[in-house]
């Protein structure tokens, strides 16, 4: 019924590295709000918490 526990989630390489980039301009924007940059930084967030991670958990690429 459960198929391998290693493809669970099916997250493949492209999924990571989506992953990967979100955690990165993550990092970098509470670095740009740590000098008091409140207009540049909260964008990013919000473009990353909204749209980056849920993409990145459900892409899925096509089957050929």
């Amino acid at each position: 019924m459960i198929k391998d526990k290693k493809d669970r989630l099916g997250l493949t390489k492209v999924n990571f590295m989506l992953l990967g980039l979100a955690a990165v301009l993550m990092v970098i924007a509470y670095i740009i709000m740590s000098f008091n940059e409140i207009t540049v930084s909260p964008i990013i967030l919000a473009i990353v918490y909204v749209f980056l991670i849920p993409v990145a958990l459900l892409y899925r690429p096509k089957e050929r």
